[in-house]
């Protein structure tokens, strides 16, 4: 675990003093590294006279819980070195504590009846032991006991408090930053040893800045955009591209947004851990999709130790939410394992007329089949309903200028709906072998349903009415996945390297029913709508698209030690991709019967993807990489001569510079990207030369967009109290090769922003003052737009460059009791947060205006 930087000496690029470097020596004799709870104490702040040391106080504010998480607070609360295992803590609470204490008194309280206690050493440090008698005081610190004491059996860790368990989990941990992830390559490496960008948003990030949501995630992760087509429908974005897929724990969900699956998400991260995000093509992890980015959903555990929180939540335009969190051992051994999740929210709008209700149940057991295999299995249920909703958002001027509307402008009707509900089930097995070797598969099964009517606008721009139209949608999708695989050590040419081999299936089962453009208003006043004015016209659906994708892979990555600094990281996934789908047309609403129904197959065979990066460590703290990455898409284009055009191909160059401070509390990271995404089907100019002229259109697979730019990163601890997560983005994309030659050189999305700064950061005061904490986030992007020509009259829809702040104040009321304020949009910033593309179907989306939310969390 991470040594924390003390807070005079943050800056300090080697915190780790020969001190603790012994220690960790010593204890590390038995079998490994132990953890080391500690914020480290300067030299020249340390303590020189062991009398003052075991006088001196301090305020502390410890809640009850687990013990682990205490202990790790009151070594980074007080400078001090703490040694304990995973076994030692495992399944033990504490009752926490409140108050001014020496570091004796406060262990003492700490560890009373747990059946440890604490050992000080000849050099200030604290080590924990069993408790000889029951009546022994739970810290010790003569002489003789630090004499007498014989150092345990040590399990080996290679993390550190504040950075979360060996398998990468977050919670409890107080950190910005984790020690392992592994969506990258499913290899596990920390941030720095992985040559890519990749993020984290922990646990304690998603409570500090009150997130609730996969989108509010996006919204504050660097180089990730979120954009907002109307109340329920949003996509994401890096690096100029849109994220098609997402990650449940490593098993990829897609996100096509033709047929409108990313509606279809579980998305309340009352569920989660932490999200894992790694930018570039991600073609070994993913198989097919976008160079965009990798989203990993990682979910929450059971623990071996009883835990059980609530929390209740009140805040702006009657918003309402409630938690409830238990985990803990179901067998008396600990071998039997539960946790159970319950979220419900009711949400007002800034909207009239808007209101949404939500809930979520989630359960997960394990079970310890032997001391090496582990069975999980899980399930969840989530469903929201939204009420006096829009398909789309706001109108604009002919000339694309803003209506000034105020930003609680709705033209939604009473009736209009859009509900959704989501079942889900998991299942996991994981085996560890003698040699270091594991074995893990992983299944997933969710099946989504959507039904949703609503409005959208149109407006006529010779006349310059505008109407209303309304839609009616209702999907159901299945999606399935299994992994296999399995990693470990193997040596050659008398080094020691690691290799992962594995195999996935995955299929998606999508069936849309839809109908839109029935008339609702045909001339609409946009300054006064009465939304009681249309009846309900329970729009009837009819059948528009049934799709079904089978996706099978074989993947390998090894990471070779070529030398004692440098790492090559090698791989390759092979996929089998078959997709088949009816699409019907029909002449307009009324029709029930279609005009057209086209039936389209086709197929991938043993598609490559390649991954390739090379890390060499400059020293202890930093490590230049390089890498190469690539991602296939496949496109239902046909060419000239009647044949399937060839895959889109998404390859990502990188090279970089990585950070490690204060023993992997602090990461940080600077890399500068060339993404090319080329065989992008256009029209072919000349349709005479099609082989089916003039039934069909046919296409050539020559487009080509380049994605380039700069991205800088620092997410952990600046010193034990103060941790902080920022990013800058500038990715510029530009068409390269294009049907239209006036597109050549010009900006591919110019809706999407080209620069993003983000930044989030908690600081805990110190002294009288430790209960309280305060901390915000910044939000700026550069400007965006949307221009053109319809029927003859030139449009520009523009929003400009915009920052935005949020506030948060914390207090730790009582070792149980947790108060958080959260104010966003601190100075009530008016933007849009998406735009319209075109005139004539416009789709403003406001920002959300200042609002607050107070949140009480109680831990039992």
């Amino acid at each position: 675990m991470p040594t924390l930087p003390s807070a005079r000496h943050a800056g300090r690029p080697h915190p780790t003093p020969i001190a603790l470097a012994c220690l960790a020596l010593a204890l590390g004799l038995s079998a490994g590294a132990p953890s080391l709870a500690s914020a480290q104490p300067s030299t020249a702040n340390a303590p020189t006279d062991s009398n003052t040391a075991a006088t001196a106080t301090a305020e502390l504010r410890i809640p009850a819980g687990p013990l682990a998480p205490a202990l790790r607070q009151l070594a980074s609360s007080t400078n001090t070195m703490l040694s304990f295992t995973a076994a030692q803590s495992d399944g033990k609470q504490t009752a926490g504590l409140s108050g001014r204490h020496t570091v004796a008194e406060a262990l003492a309280r700490l560890l009373a009846g747990t059946g440890l206690q604490a050992v000080q050493l000849d050099n200030g440090a604290y080590v924990l032991r069993a408790s000889s008698t029951a009546s022994a005081p739970a810290a010790a610190t003569s002489a003789d006991a630090t004499a007498s004491y014989t150092l345990p059996q040590i399990t080996v860790t290679s993390t550190a408090p504040g950075l979360g368990s060996s398998d990468g989990r977050t919670e409890g941990t107080q950190s910005y930053t984790t020690g392992s992830m592994r969506t990258a390559t499913r290899l596990d490496l920390s941030m720095r040893e992985t040559p890519q960008a990749v993020t984290v948003v922990t646990r304690e990030r998603i409570q500090d800045q009150g997130l609730a949501t996969v989108n509010d995630v996006v919204q504050t992760a660097p180089g990730l955009t979120y954009r907002r087509f109307g109340p329920e429908r949003a996509s994401f974005f890096a690096r100029g591209m849109y994220v098609d897929n997402i990650m449940y724990d490593g098993l990829p969900v897609s996100l096509d947004s033709s047929n409108l699956s990313q509606d279809l998400l579980a998305t309340d991260m009352a569920i989660y851990d932490r999200v894992e995000i790694v930018r570039g093509a991600t073609g070994l992890s993913q198989g097919a999709g976008n160079p965009s980015a990798a989203i990993n959903l990682v979910r929450k555990r059971p623990t071996r130790e009883r835990q059980i929180s609530a929390s209740v939540s009140a805040g702006s335009w009657d918003r309402y939410r409630a938690e409830l969190d238990a985990a803990g051992p179901l067998s008396d051994d600990g071998s039997l394992r539960g946790r159970l999740v319950a979220a419900t929210q009711d949400y007002g709008s800034y909207k009239r007329g808007e209101s949404s209700q939500g809930q979520t149940l989630y359960g997960i057991v394990e079970k310890d089949l032997t001391a090496r295999t582990t069975l999980t299995l899980s399930a969840l249920h989530q469903e929201s309903k939204l009420h006096g909703n829009g398909f789309t958002g706001l109108p604009v001027a002919s000339d694309g200028s803003d209506l000034g509307l105020p930003r609680s402008t709705s033209y939604a009707n009473d009736w209009e709906h859009w509900d959704k509900t989501t079942n889900s089930a998991f299942l996991g097995l994981d085996h560890r072998f003698d040699n270091d070797w594991r074995l893990q598969l992983s299944a997933y099964y969710a099946q989504a349903e959507m039904d949703m009517q609503g409005h959208y606008l149109s407006h006529n721009l010779t006349t310059g009415l505008y109407s209303q139209l309304g839609a009616r949608n209702a999907h159901q999708e299945k999606q399935s996945s299994i992994n296999l695989y399995a990693n470990g050590p193997f040596a050659l040419l008398g080094r020691k390297h690691e290799l992962v081999l594995g195999a996935s299936y995955r299929h998606i089962d999508f069936d849309g029913n839809s109908r839109q453009g029935l008339v609702l208003n045909s001339n609409l006043d946009l300054r006064h709508f009465n939304p009681g004015a249309v009846a309900d016209p329970q729009i009837p659906l009819r059948d528009w698209m049934d799709a079904k994708i089978t996706q099978q892979s074989l993947y390998a990555t090894t990471r070779l030690n070529l030398a004692d600094r440098l790492k090559l990281i090698v791989g390759g996934r092979v996929d089998w991709f078959d997709y088949r789908d009816t699409v019907n047309t029909y002449p307009n609403f009324a029709a029930n019967m279609p005009s057209v129904s086209a039936h389209n197959r086709y197929e991938i065979e043993h598609r490559l993807s390649k991954y390739a990066g090379l890390v060499y460590d400059l020293n202890d703290q930093h490590a230049l990489y390089a890498s190469y990455t690539d991602i296939f898409k496949p496109q239902n284009y046909l060419d000239a001569n009647n044949q399937l055009l060839s895959p889109v191909v998404g390859r990502n160059y990188e090279l970089g510079i990585k950070g490690e401070y204060f023993n992997g509390s602090l990461n940080a990271s600077a890399s500068v990207f060339r993404m090319d995404q080329q065989n992008r089907a256009y029209r072919a100019s000349d349709q005479t030369q099609c082989a089916s002229y003039p039934a069909t259109t046919c296409y050539a697979a020559a487009g080509e967009v380049r994605s380039q730019g700069v991205e800088l990163e620092l997410q952990g601890a600046l010193t034990p109290d103060w941790q902080l997560g920022a990013g800058y983005t500038v990715a510029i994309a530009r068409y390269r090769k294009d049907a239209n030659a006036a597109n050549v050189g010009a900006l591919f999305d110019t809706d999407t922003p080209r620069h993003l700064f983000k930044l989030s950061t908690m600081y805990r005061l110190p002294g009288a003052l430790q209960g309280w904490r305060i901390g915000g986030t910044v939000y700026r992007q550069g400007g965006i737009y949307n221009q053109g020509t319809t029927s003859g009259v030139p449009f520009n829809i523009r929003q400009h460059a915009y920052a935005i702040a949020d506030l948060v104040i914390g207090w730790q009321a009582t070792p149980q009791l947790d108060l958080r304020l959260n104010i966003n949009n601190l100075f009530d910033k008016t933007y849009y947060n998406a735009l319209s593309g075109t005139a004539t179907f416009p789709s403003n989306v406001y920002g959300e205006p200042r609002h607050v939310m107070l949140t009480a969390r109680y831990q039992f």
